[in-house]
């Protein structure tokens, strides 16, 4: 699989549980952190929403990453480098920057080691123990945004 357009759609029951799942933050609820990611659509101008997990690092800075690759959430925020994180009635307003590849890698790890439990099929065998190396053999795959 290509890297640049690695995608890994929804199996199974997955489509149920993100039904579930992304409800809870339209009604307050936050799983581990988790917001519901609101994008305008490249095509049709309409707001598209998912679930997301916010990283926020050591030093402040916060991330969305995507552990299912090259989503249609991944290329909205590409082209409108805007969007919302919802939860609940609250709203905040963010402008992303997409974080190159070689720059990936600590914010990958910190990622696996807060949430490995949820995603770590999505990661074909790369953990948070990994070496930098395998994280960044990787890390094309896996889009990643700083929020400013």
């Amino acid at each position: 699989m290509d890297a640049s357009t690695r995608y890994i759609g929804p199996k199974g029951l997955d489509s149920v549980m993100n039904r579930f799942f992304n409800t809870l933050p339209r009604l307050g609820i936050s799983v581990a952190g988790s917001r519901l990611l609101a994008v305008r659509g490249r095509k049709s101008g309409e707001w598209r929403t998912t679930m997301v997990n916010v990283l926020t690092a050591a030093d402040g800075a916060r991330y969305l990453v995507a552990p299912r690759g090259h989503t249609q959430w991944v290329r909205n925020l590409r082209a409108s480098g805007t969007g919302e994180l919802r939860l609940g009635r609250r709203v905040e307003t963010f402008s992303a920057t997409e974080v190159a590849d070689t720059d990936k890698i600590p914010v990958l790890r910190e990622y696996l080691k807060r949430w490995g439990w949820e995603v770590v099929r999505f990661f074909e065998g790369v953990t948070k123990d990994s070496t930098d190396d395998e994280l960044a053999a990787v890390a094309p795959g896996f889009p990643v945004f700083a929020l400013d």
